[in-house]
């Protein structure tokens, strides 16, 4: 994998490895932070050969969940179990060919294994949750970019799933995010760019291209996406896996405003980011970071500062929004 391209932001820090080695296992971050305590918060990242694991803010492990080979991750708050508020976070589950669900206890922050509920898709592979109205939404992409959308509830304790919405985006596919503000459903399809779907299911396959693959922006993989919100201004940012860097969009408006693009360099401590994969972003307070975090995957993690494209075992960056706005001139 190549060294990044894009403009230079320096990396923050970094997670704990994932304990598979030499294969490809590290694949997608989320990041949850207590609304009440900034500073109380997790990181999840997949190893897709093994399970899920739990980071703290400050990258450390907390918890492994050995729930099987999980590709994409995923979470929503405020989701009622029991008459229990929890953070319920999905991963696609590859081996067993479905969603694995787990609970966060917003006051503990352990988490538990909630279930496992069978879709019908090619390959579980991407995965991302929203809301639509007061229903919790779940969308799988299989890996040959068919796309099955779900409402998630609770049942007799145990999660119960809705198929909404079928349709297919072309080819190979995994990156998604949903934003739950404008009701929209962003995919990488990985080798040809990113779609803007409506996510209300009567809209169907309609969709628009927001930025096309292969171009000076996009290389591909076009891999993780994820959102930013900063006050009245939500940002899209997408992994261009090809040339490992990461582009960026304004897309609060009626159309996007491309942004700039970044590549994570070496910084306290940790290596640059090479053949990045999945990644995500939450804007505000966050831990230390007082504007928003980015965490990114690295499919090459070594000692120190040095770039190295040699892959014996791959982690998560930790990247301060700040840099990145400050390296992208975004006001």
């Amino acid at each position: 994998m190549t060294i990044g391209t894009g403009v230079p932001v320096p990396a923050a820090g970094e997670t704990a490895a994932v304990g598979t080695e030499v294969r490809d296992a590290a694949d997608d971050p989320e990041i949850w932070v207590d609304r009440r305590d900034p500073s109380r918060g997790v990181i999840f990242g997949t190893d897709k050969q093994a399970g899920l694991y739990v980071y703290g803010l400050d990258g450390k492990d907390r918890q492994f969940l050995p729930e099987g080979p999980l590709n994409n991750v995923d979470l929503r708050e405020d989701f009622q179990v029991a008459g229990r508020e929890q953070v319920l976070v999905g991963a696609s589950d590859r081996k067993r060919m479905g969603i694995a669900f787990f609970l966060l206890d917003p006051d503990t922050l352990n988490v538990t294994p909630w279930g496992m509920t069978p879709v019908q898709v090619s390959e579980p592979y991407g995965f991302c949750m929203g809301r639509l109205g007061g229903d919790t939404i779940a969308v799988m992409v299989g890996k040959d970019g068919d796309i099955a959308q779900f409402t998630v509830t609770a049942q007799d304790g145990k999660p119960n799933l809705v198929l909404t919405r079928t349709f297919a985006v072309g080819s190979q596919s995994e990156g998604c995010v949903i934003d739950d503000a404008t009701g929209t459903l962003f995919i990488a399809e990985e080798a040809k760019g990113i779609w803007r779907y409506e996510l209300a299911p009567a809209s169907g396959p309609a969709r628009t291209l927001l930025a096309g693959a292969p171009s000076e922006i996009l290389k591909p993989d076009v891999e993780g996406l994820t959102l930013l919100r900063e006050g009245g201004k939500t940002y899209l940012l997408a992994s261009s896996q090809g040339d490992s860097a990461f582009a960026a969009w304004r897309v609060d408006g009626p159309q996007a405003a491309y942004a700039g693009r970044f590549s994570v360099v070496g910084g306290a401590g940790a290596d640059p980011v090479t053949g990045t994969d999945g990644l995500a972003a939450l804007g505000g307070p966050v831990g230390a970071f007082p504007e928003g975090l980015i965490v990114v995957q690295d499919d090459a993690d070594t000692e120190g500062e040095a770039p190295s494209t040699a892959r014996t075992r791959q982690n998560f960056k930790l990247v301060d929004w700040r840099a990145v706005k400050a390296a992208l001139a975004i006001r």
